[in-house]
C-alpha cells in the first residue's frame, strides 16, 4: 500500500485506523473521507475530503484526485441502528459498497472492507463457528454483510479487483464512542465503570459474543492487506477473534481493577435478539494459516489498558 483512501474515516474503526496508517505510511499518503468533517485528530492530521459514499461520482473523483492505489471502505450503518432504519441501511451499506468497488475497479486499486459476525444467523453453528458455514442472518445488517462478502468475491473473480476482508467480532475501543452496534455494551461498560463504578447492561447475563480489542483489529487489517495474495484462499471475510465472554465476565474483569464495581441488567429485547442470533465463539484458523493472524490482548489485559486509558482521557 502506498496511497490509501479511507471512507468512514471518522467512525469507530476509521478514527484509529487512519492514525495508525499515517504513522506507518506517512500522513500525506492516507486520505481520510467521511460524510462531514469534525475536529478529531483523524480529520485534522492529514488530507481530508467530505465524501458521501452513496455518490459514485464524488467518490470516484476523490480517488482519482489523489491517485490512490488502496481503498479501505468502512462507511456503514451498524446492527441496532440498521434494524431501526432498514431501507436507509440497505441504501448506505450496499450502495456505498458497490460505489467503492466500482472505484477500485476503475483505479485498479487494492480493496478492503470489513464484514462481521453479524453475517451469521440462528442456524449457524454457535460454538467454534467454522470459516465456511451456513449463513442465514435475520437482521438487515447481517443481510448486508453476507451480500457484501459475496459482492467483494464477485469483483475479485469477475474483474480481478484485489479484494480482502475480515469478519470482525465486537470491537472495543477507548478512542471512539459506540455507534449503534449490538456489542457496544462492551465499550459502554468501561466508560460507566470509570465514571460511576456501575453499569446497567442491555445484554442478558450468560450471553456470549466474540470480541477483539481495537489495537489487534488494526494490526489484523494491515497484516491482511500486506499479505502475499497467492496465499489467500478465502480472500474476503476471514474469521478473526481474540476472546469470547458474557456480560458477567467483563464485569468480573473490571472488578479486579475497580473494586466494588456493580453490574445490573435491563435487557433491550431487540439487541438481545440480535445477540442470540450470533455465534458464541468462532474459529479463526483459516486466518492464522493463510496470512498469520495473531492477537495480543485477552480480556484482563484489555481491561487493564481500557481503564488506564479512559482514566487519562476522562
Amino acid at each position: 500500500m502506498k496511497r490509501i483512501l479511507i471512507t468512514g474515516a471518522l467512525g469507530q474503526i476509521g478514527s484509529e485506523l487512519t492514525l495508525k496508517l499515517r504513522d506507518i505510511y506517512g500522513a500525506d499518503q492516507v486520505i481520510a473521507t467521511d460524510i462531514k468533517k469534525n475536529d478529531s485528530e483523524a480529520a485534522q492530521s492529514g488530507p481530508f475530503e467530505t465524501v458521501d459514499v452513496t455518490d459514485l461520482k464524488q467518490m470516484m473523483e476523490t480517488a482519482q484526485k489523489y491517485k490512490v492505489d488502496t481503498i479501505m471502505h468502512l462507511a456503514a450503518l451498524l446492527s441496532a441502528t440498521a434494524e431501526a432504519k432498514p431501507v436507509f441501511a440497505w441504501n448506505l451499506n450496499m450502495g456505498g459498497l458497490m460505489n467503492a468497488l466500482e472505484t477500485a475497479r476503475e483505479l485498479k486499486a487494492q480493496f478492503f472492507t470489513p464484514s462481521s459476525i453479524g453475517a451469521f444467523g440462528p442456524s449457524t453453528p454457535k460454538h467454534n463457528t467454522p470459516q465456511d458455514t451456513i449463513m442465514r442472518p435475520t437482521t438487515m445488517y447481517g443481510v448486508n454483510k453476507v451480500a457484501g462478502e459475496l459482492l467483494a468475491d464477485y469483483y475479485y473473480h469477475k474483474f480481478g479487483v484485489d479484494t480482502r476482508g475480515l469478519r470482525f467480532p465486537g470491537l472495543i475501543s477507548h478512542v471512539a464512542f459506540p455507534g449503534g452496534g449490538t456489542t457496544d455494551y462492551a465499550v459502554e461498560i468501561y466508560y460507566e465503570a470509570v465514571k460511576h463504578g456501575r453499569y446497567t447492561s442491555y445484554i442478558e447475563k450468560g450471553t456470549f459474543m466474540d470480541m477483539m480489542y481495537m489495537p489487534d483489529a488494526l494490526h489484523a487489517i494491515i497484516d491482511l492487506m500486506e499479505a502475499d495474495s497467492s496465499r489467500l484462499k478465502h480472500r474476503n471475510a476471514f474469521n478473526v477473534t481474540a476472546m469470547s465472554f458474557a456480560p458477567e465476565d467483563i464485569a468480573a474483569s473490571i472488578a479486579k481493577y475497580i473494586p466494588g464495581f456493580e453490574m445490573s441488567y435491563r435487557v433491550d429485547p431487540e439487541r438481545q435478539r440480535i445477540a442470540e442470533s450470533w455465534p458464541d465463539s468462532i474459529d479463526a484458523s483459516a486466518a492464522r494459516e493463510e496470512w498469520g493472524f495473531k492477537y495480543e490482548y485477552d480480556l484482563d489485559k484489555m481491561t487493564h489498558d481500557m481503564i488506564e486509558k479512559l482514566r487519562k482521557k476522562m
